[in-house]
């Protein structure tokens, strides 16, 4: 089951016998005000600086999006999504809610790279969503993230939760849209909220590796939200999502790549450790 995202000349592979998947969360005005204001003056150096560094940090892939308060996304994305095209040489990511947006930055994406292919952030079970935004992944022939929410919101068990994936599969596949351009998000709620949400949420990852076969990914400092020391929390997550079917995580590279890097390597897709050997020099020279 390999999903194949493309930029201008590079390829990324996301599969389940390869070593996991970064795609970098940093180009995301959530929480950070002063990616928001920049957003909203139309200054996009701040851009340019987070594609530049979550890849010298070891993203594979780059999360773009301009959603905050007061910014034209139908204007921005598609100005963001050139930028760090045209900056770092890395598949990205198109994030966004406003459907017009996603096909705004589309039409950039298959102007600069004809032959590439992003991945499209998000559809999910909700009909309107499915309604609006599967044609798009079938006309550009991109990949997309399915959330595993509907019309009901979020389940609050891991069958529930395979059952919206297995819906968003199906709908996918009858518009031609192959399986492996589904990668399914089994969502993670802050444990200190509820102290089963990691447990649901690493159950939906089995299960819908185990029945669907396709890749997942998932915004995992999402697991963290309101306690201290969050980086511990989220490394342990990470690890125990990896060994769950987790391949292409939501992250900032910098914070978690040693984890992802140590968790592949017991899960044996790192030969003789070379991959953790040489991120562990670069990054205490």
């Amino acid at each position: 089951m390999e999903t194949i995202l493309k930029s201008t000349k590079k390829s990324v592979v996301i599969s389940p016998e390869k070593p996991t998947v970064l795609i970098g969360e940093r180009i995301n005005p959530t929480g950070k005000k002063r990616l928001a204001a920049a957003l909203v003056a139309g200054n996009l150096d701040i851009v340019r600086q987070e594609a530049e560094a979550q890849v010298e940090a070891g993203a594979d892939v780059l999360d773009v999006n301009v959603g905050a308060a007061s910014v034209d996304e139908v204007d921005m994305l598609p100005k963001a999504v050139r930028l760090v095209m045209e900056t770092v040489d890395v598949p990205v990511c198109i994030d966004s809610a406003d459907v017009d947006a996603l096909q705004a930055a589309l039409a950039v994406h298959r102007e600069l790279a004809p032959e590439g292919k992003p991945l499209i952030n998000s559809v999910n079970g909700e009909e309107a969503r499915l309604e609006q935004v599967l044609p798009l992944v079938a006309e550009y022939k991109t990949a997309v993230i399915g959330l595993t929410m509907d019309d009901e919101g979020i389940p609050d068990t891991s069958e529930k939760r395979l059952a919206v994936a297995r819906k968003i599969v199906e709908r996918a596949e009858g518009l031609g849209i192959p399986r492996e351009d589904v990668v399914i998000d089994c969502l993670a709620l802050t444990v200190g909220a509820d102290s089963q949400a990691g447990v649901v949420s690493l159950g939906a990852m089995r299960m819908v590796r185990e029945e669907l076969g396709v890749n997942l990914t998932v915004g995992a400092s999402n697991i963290s939200f309101g306690l201290p020391d969050r980086e511990v929390i989220n490394w342990a997550f990470l690890a125990m999502a990896i060994q769950n079917g987790l391949n292409c995580p939501i992250v900032d590279a910098a914070k978690v790549r040693p984890a992802i890097l140590a968790a592949d390597l017991v899960m044996g897709r790192d030969d003789y450790a070379m991959r953790y050997i040489k991120a562990y020099k670069k990054r205490t020279k």
